[in-house]
């Protein structure tokens, strides 16, 4: 089965299923923020298409499936963050950190020039998105400055990524027709 398959296939259940919505969209945000996982399947995809049914039914909260994104996508790069914290020394050596032995002097750098901004900047940027949190870890960044960074980036990236396809389209429809 392909991505697009995947993708079709989740679009389906949830629009049958709308009960399944939320958790559905927690499991979806909190891969897309673990620690390179979202390199490997871009769950974002999915996420704007849940977006999107939202704006097309009455059925959905956006309020509640907003929650969840966020608080997926928070969890997600808080488990990151500690496993980076924790575990910084083995973690430099897996891939694909062994391979770029530059990337955490550089890492460290970006947190010293920019702090818990680094955090937000990192949450609107793809490929930054499942990577700052474990550097965050890795370079000792104090807890609570992370997880307050985390936590309101987590809910702004919710609110920015369903708003698009679920109040767009909630006006297209109540104007076209």
């Amino acid at each position: 089965m392909s991505f697009a398959e995947y993708t079709d296939a989740i679009k389906a259940f949830v629009t049958l299923h709308r009960e399944w919505a939320a958790p559905i969209v927690f499991v979806l945000a909190f891969g897309e923020s673990l620690a390179f996982v979202s390199l490997i399947l871009p769950f974002w995809g999915m996420l704007v298409v849940i977006g999107t049914i939202i704006g097309a039914t009455d059925s959905l909260s956006f309020w509640g499936i907003m929650t969840a994104a966020a608080v997926g996508a928070a969890l997600g790069d808080w488990l990151s963050y500690w496993l980076g914290y924790h575990y910084h020394e083995q973690i430099a050596r897996m891939w694909p950190l062994n391979r770029y032995p530059n990337l955490l002097p550089q890492g460290h750098k970006f947190f010293t020039r920019w702090g818990a901004w680094a955090v937000v900047v990192g949450r609107f940027s793809g490929p930054l998105r499942a990577s700052v949190p474990i550097v965050a870890g890795i370079t000792q960044m104090p807890a609570l400055r992370f997880q307050l960074a985390n936590w309101s980036s987590a809910f702004l990236w919710a609110f920015v990524l369903l708003s698009p396809g679920s109040f767009g389209l909630k006006w297209w429809l109540d104007h076209m027709s």
